[in-house]
């Protein structure tokens, strides 16, 4: 599926995400600046959290209380090897039947769940961005 939009429709593409997908663990490709975060910040909104959403670049992960359930939002930019996702658990968190929101999976490409759905964000000429969803299984 492929959803095209600007600022202004954000809670409808983050709705457009989570019609669109297969099970809780969301992967986000796209470059710096493409607008993941701002889209996980809408998604968490959609599922209940109202408070501020930050990415976790330096601490990896956050946690945020959902409606009737968790979100865990990780970045792994900033990380050298898998061994550091692994350091800090990232196998319960992954298998934990919560939301697994991640930006820049392709550094940890080796143990991520076989269970999961892409969401690759391409920023537009025009400012518009574009979302492509796959939901992998």
């Amino acid at each position: 599926m492929t959803y095209t939009y600007d600022l202004s429709h954000l809670p409808e593409a983050a709705k457009a995400v989570l019609t669109g997908i297969s099970g809780k663990t969301l992967l986000f490709y796209g470059d710096m600046g493409a607008g993941k975060t701002t889209l996980i910040k809408e998604i968490a909104k959609q599922l209940g959290y109202n408070d501020i959403v930050s990415s976790p670049t330096f601490s990896l992960v956050n946690e945020y209380d959902v409606q009737n359930d968790k979100l865990y939002h990780f970045d792994f930019y900033r990380i050298n090897d898998e061994k550091e996702a692994l350091d800090i658990g990232v196998e319960e968190y992954f298998y934990s039947d919560h939301w697994n929101l991640i930006e820049w999976p392709e550094k940890i490409s080796n143990i991520l769940p076989n269970r999961k759905n892409e969401i690759i964000v391409t920023q537009n000429i025009d400012g518009t961005r574009t979302l492509k969803i796959n939901a992998c299984e």
